[in-house]
């Protein structure tokens, strides 16, 4: 195993330049599905570090409930180990473990309570509630369908009719995109390892951007779309939004001036991927050559462990 079992722990910083030059440089769809793919592969690749270190770290203390066979000397000189770090790693992973649990409650029980509270309206895609606190946000479907789209009228009061295209085309790029899927895996991943929490930041800011541009393509006017985002931002800005997080708003807290800068330039570039050797390139190939170095160290420890270990049990 070596010193591989903690690559995993680290390379996730191998992934941060690719944060920053994704939004700048990628369409902001393949940048939000790079983002999230990498998140997640490092996450798990970080928990399932944390799990091996504990494991042989531990395999000595006293009331373990590990056999008897794995803490021989044999097996220690062939594993290496640390007792200190062993049992560092016991509650690192219940943090872990506890962090996700809470992330995983907190968006399952916001989706609940936005939709009880849409119990009694007609079941149609868009939700308008009188209410005087402005704020629209799209509210993913719980069994498979297309969702529904909240909106309150002191949100469409302030809008003229083409900045109200563009918010419902913003949404439901939200919808039709599942980008809560992409938030959820970033959010989750960022609990396991607080060196993804760039990757988090970065993948939020992609999400609206995409969604952004949907809108735009779908009105036939970036000024409109940019206008109306800024607008949506500048009211929004002191209404209470209890309730609302962890659902994709049309005014999500954030770089809001950079999104309206990007809608004030022209449209992103449709490739998909960067060439190899753009900025943008580069940190592609970085982001890609730390996942999969977190991937194969790990695979490489736990196979390693698994052997050594399975020897040592007796049968």
């Amino acid at each position: 195993m070596g010193v591989f079992v903690f690559l995993p722990l680290v390379l996730p910083l191998t992934a941060w330049p690719v944060a920053r030059l994704a939004e700048q440089h990628l369409h902001p769809r393949s940048a939000t599905r790079l983002l999230a793919g990498v998140a997640a592969v490092l996450a798990v690749c970080s928990t399932l570090c944390l799990a091996l270190i504990m494991v042989v770290g531990t395999a000595q203390l006293p009331g373990n409930p590990l056999p008897d066979g794995w803490s021989d000397p044999e097996v220690r000189a062939a594993v290496p180990y640390d007792e200190v770090v062993g049992r560092a790693a016991i509650p690192a992973l219940a943090a872990v473990a506890v962090a996700g649990v809470r992330t995983l409650w907190r968006h399952l029980r916001v989706r609940s309570r936005a939709t009880r509270a849409l119990a009694g309206l007609p079941g149609s895609r868009v939700a308008v509630l009188p209410d005087g606190a402005p704020y629209a946000y799209a509210l993913p479907a719980r069994r498979p369908g297309p969702g529904r789209i909240v909106v309150s009228t002191a949100m469409l009061d302030r809008l003229d009719s083409r900045e109200r295209r563009a918010l419902f085309a913003h949404e439901r790029a939200h919808l039709t995109g599942r980008h809560h899927r992409y938030l959820l895996a970033v959010q989750l991943a960022a609990r396991a390892n607080p060196f993804l929490l760039p990757l988090r930041t970065a993948t939020e800011f992609c999400t609206e951007r995409w969604a952004d541009e949907e809108a735009a393509q779908a009105v036939g006017d970036r000024r409109v779309t940019a206008r109306a985002v800024g607008k949506a931002a500048l009211i929004t800005r002191h209404a209470p939004m209890a309730g609302l997080a962890g659902l994709a708003s049309f005014a999500a807290p954030g770089p809001v001036p950079r999104r309206v800068a990007a809608l004030l330039r022209s449209g992103p570039p449709v490739r998909g991927w960067p060439p190899a050797l753009t900025p943008a390139g580069i940190a592609t190939l970085v982001a890609a050559a730390g996942t999969l170095a977190s991937a194969l160290s790990s695979v490489n420890a736990a196979v390693a462990l698994f052997l050594v270990l399975q020897a040592a049990t007796p049968l």
